[in-house]
């Protein structure tokens, strides 16, 4: 039976510091009085203890909806031929076995989602296949392989070969399955996802994510050469090589499929957590489009690689799509910006089969929506747009340019720089500061208050006590 498996958070380290944190045996602080020394004391122990268990905790723990790949690791240094292990960028903790990190639970052969999925209400569908649904068009998926048995996928796959025993229409892991449907999966009455090319054709490559053998950078060069010689004209790479590790062996089929004119679309990867640059391969080789995962504010979603190869961006969070045995689930990760950004390139060779790959790339680019006049390391050229991409009817060239500088009283509107804004993990840093902050100040205003009513019940002790004396002395005399 096949199982999602998603990630989970450490309790272990969590143990130990909820023990080191409220430990404070043997820990007293002096009083001036013994009625002060259970109350004061006692209170600004417990107060400080959970302070320091909310704080540590806070600060250790990552974001709970980063899920990062894990490499596995590579047995070949990046300089020789020899295969290289690669991981799959669906956001996911599984290493080879392809686990899918989704936003809910996901039961392959399960229901179909209602609604229309926030990636599709971007577009205006009518519009967009008043030009093309990619009829005709062959794409490639190098991936666990698409299982045909779900309704949207019936007669969207027409050929392939598995690397990794089995059939290429077999889908242990479901990522695959979920990447043709991306691409194109047909309308099925009662759910509102479709694919972007829902006339496209499918050929499925299992290079990995067989029952007993997983593919590596070896394979994968194999499914890029087959799919070449089948005809495809788009090529979808939903991969990247594990520890972000060159291959020579990859680079060359690459090279190979570009040189023949296929547009390979592959994803960025899920590192990118930490903002900080990386190339990732395939998806930083010369003639691949490199796609990094937007969210639903137009923005890199907090996981997404970073890095000057990011050619454009496309959504990536709470993606809708098929899954094996039927029904459909929800994943984050650049393993399904790819898609989408391949099922537009699906329309425009329809819509114009003569264009050559950096043709097509080109147009995708240059009118993606974007913040500034030219590509960002965090988006690219910006968030594709299908409809603007397939409403130009000019011809691109083979590379993007920027725009045209307005300037200043031009008569036009002057586009105002914007910054890419805080991500998720700085904004739950941000918040853990806040938190952090105002728990000080409420332990400094119960250890005062404490401190205050110590005094107190030692004044009113005091005060007892005179009484009680001049109590006694008067019925004395």
């Amino acid at each position: 039976m096949t199982q999602l498996r998603r990630k989970q958070g450490s309790n272990e380290a969590l143990g130990g510091l909820n023990r080191r944190g409220l430990n404070v045996k043997g820990r007293t602080a002096r009083s001036r009085s013994r009625n002060g020394r259970i109350g004061g004391t006692r209170a600004l122990q417990r107060v400080f203890g959970v302070l320091a268990v909310t704080g540590v905790c806070l600060a250790a723990t990552p974001p709970a909806s980063a899920a990062p790949t894990h490499a596995a690791p590579t047995h070949a240094a990046p300089t020789h031929a020899a295969p290289t292990h690669v991981a799959n960028s669906s956001g996911s903790a599984g290493g080879p076995d392809f686990g899918l990190a989704a936003t809910s639970e996901c039961v392959f052969g399960g229901d179909v989602i209602k609604s229309t999925p926030w990636s599709l209400q971007r577009i205006l569908l009518d519009q967009l296949w008043g030009q093309a649904k990619g009829e005709g068009v062959k794409v490639a998926v190098i991936d666990t392989g698409v299982d045909d048995s779900n309704k949207q996928l019936r007669g969207a796959v027409d050929g392939g070969k598995s690397y990794v025993g089995g059939s290429a229409t077999d889908d242990l892991e479901g990522h695959g399955t979920r990447v043709a449907g991306i691409i194109a999966a047909r309308p099925l009455k009662g759910t509102g996802f479709v694919g972007i090319a829902p006339e496209a054709e499918i050929l499925s490559y299992r290079y990995t994510g067989g029952e007993e053998k997983q593919g590596n950078s070896g394979t994968m060069s194999q499914a890029i050469s087959a799919a070449v010689a089948a005809g495809a004209k788009i090529i979808n790479i939903s991969s990247d090589t594990a520890n972000k590790e060159d291959n020579a062996g990859l680079r060359s089929a690459v090279k190979s499929a570009v040189d023949a004119g296929a547009l390979i679309i592959a994803a960025a990867g899920n590192d990118g957590a930490d903002g900080k640059s990386a190339n990732t391969y395939p998806a930083s080789y010369p003639g691949v489009l490199a796609v990094a995962a937007s969210d639903r504010n137009d923005e890199r979603a907090f996981f997404s690689q970073s890095g000057d190869f990011v050619d454009v961006a496309a959504p990536g969070v709470g993606m809708v799509s098929t899954v094996p045995q039927g029904g459909q689930c929800t994943a984050d990760g650049t393993s399904f910006a790819a898609p989408y950004v391949a099922g537009v390139a699906a329309l425009l060779k329809e819509k114009n089969p003569d264009w050559t790959a950096a043709q097509i790339a080109t147009r995708i680019e240059e009118t993606a929506q974007r913040p500034g006049r030219g590509p960002n390391r965090f988006i690219g050229w910006g968030v594709v747009d299908p409809v603007a991409a397939l409403s130009d009817d000019s011809t691109p060239g083979t590379s993007p340019e920027p725009d045209p500088p307005v300037a200043a009283g031009a008569g036009g509107v002057v586009p105002m720089a914007v910054t890419m804004g805080e991500s998720e993990a700085e904004r739950e840093r941000r918040v853990a500061i806040y938190v952090l902050g105002t728990g000080l100040v409420l332990a400094l205003v119960v250890a005062g208050s404490g401190v205050a009513v110590r005094d107190w019940r030692s004044r009113r002790a005091a005060e007892s006590g005179r009484a009680a004396t001049s109590y006694g002395a008067g019925r004395g005399r």
